[in-house]
């Protein structure tokens, strides 16, 4: 069985920091959002239903997760 690497104390994983971000840069920008309210860029990453919507936080999630694995060389 393989063996995880021991976490120090503070450290975090690649998919926790990309969460936060994730969630920093959707609440902030109103990315993905289905009004047309928010504070931030309004461009052409509203989506008009909850399954796009979803869909587009799928997709910032995965940016967020290349962004911080490729800060970590």
């Amino acid at each position: 069985m393989d063996e995880l690497p021991t976490l120090t104390a503070g450290a975090r994983r690649n998919e926790d920091i990309a969460l936060d971000l994730m969630k920093f840069v959707a609440m902030t920008t109103g990315y993905g959002r289905t009004s047309s309210s928010g504070v931030g860029f309004q461009g052409s990453g509203a989506a008009s239903k909850p399954e796009e919507y979803a869909g587009h936080l799928l997709e910032l999630y995965g940016r967020c997760l290349q962004a911080v694995a490729g800060g970590k060389k």
